[in-house]
């Protein structure tokens, strides 16, 4: 059975929560008396555990309160087609899935029509939208180290392919200003000749595709089966079904079409970068 989102989340839960009492999982797997290649398969989502053993691992574990609640709640519905996030955490729970999928993806597709996307963002604009978003100062630098932390994912040695489809409001918008916005058009021409990165802008003027529908990200790979995640203001998406993860591979061809070329596309960021950079700020250019 193909692993899903949720029971990647579940696993993951298990996982962290196992490691944070210092235990090897044989050692733990002897002294809950289960099989340690079942254990290990509830671990990585390719099994889902009944309630009773789930709770069985928490108790075991010493995990209690709310975290307990948390966890337990992920053991129902992790082979439904779709899993919505409205809750903080369902968000925290969504977003150990994403983390997991990302590290763990042969090939990503960030489709980003208003923003630049999170592993080619650099420092300075990361701060400027979470500054802006109102995360709490003493939180921003936490937050900062983990998104620079991901991007090992497309920087080691072995990187996963991304494609990233970048809508040319992206590219004006005032994140920051014009250092931090010049700044972050550097990092895209820079990041672009790495052969592992295909990255392409999609221009005004083309008519419809469904990446004016929003942003949304592709993750495929050998196993879990490929999935797609949608972010909104208030609310989380993971789908894993045949069909719509289907229709959003169809999504990303359509947009392919009407985007630059690779080519195109980076002399489209340098220019854009070079008027900026001669404007006294970022509205001045888009004047």
């Amino acid at each position: 059975m193909a692993r899903t989102p949720k029971a990647v989340a579940l696993g993951s839960a298990l996982r962290q929560a196992r490691l944070g009492k210092g235990l090897k999982l044989r050692e733990f797997a002897a002294r809950i008396s289960r099989d340690p290649a079942m254990l290990s398969r509830w671990e990585t989502g390719e099994r889902t555990p009944k309630p009773e053993q789930v709770a069985q691992i928490l108790t075991a574990l010493g995990v209690s309160g709310d975290q307990y609640d948390d966890v337990l709640t992920l053991v129902h519905g992790t082979h439904e087609p779709h899993w919505v996030a409205t809750t903080l955490p369902e968000h925290r729970q969504q977003m150990s899935a994403y983390l997991e999928y990302e590290q763990n993806a042969r090939h990503m597709t960030a489709v980003a029509p208003l923003l630049i996307p999170g592993l080619l963002q650099t420092t300075e604009y990361i701060r400027a939208i979470m500054s802006a978003g109102g995360v709490l100062p003493i939180d921003i630098l936490t937050r900062i180290a983990v998104r620079i932390g991901r991007r090992d994912v497309i920087n080691r040695s072995n990187p996963a392919n991304l494609v990233a489809l970048i809508g040319q409001a992206a590219l004006y918008q005032d994140i920051g200003g014009k250092v931090v916005m010049v700044d972050q058009l550097r990092h895209l021409v820079e990041m672009s000749r790495r052969p592992n990165i295909d990255l392409r802008i999609v221009p005004f003027g083309v008519g419809w595709h469904p990446g004016l529908e929003g942003p949304f990200h592709l993750f495929e790979s050998d196993n879990p089966a490929p999935v797609v995640f949608l972010d909104t203001r208030r609310s989380t998406l993971w789908l894993h079904s045949n069909d719509d993860v289907n229709a959003y591979k169809h999504a990303v061809d359509t947009v392919l079409r009407v985007a630059m070329s690779p080519d195109d596309s980076v002399r489209f960021i340098t220019e854009i970068a070079n008027r900026m950079e001669t404007c006294d700020d970022v509205a001045d250019h888009l004047a």
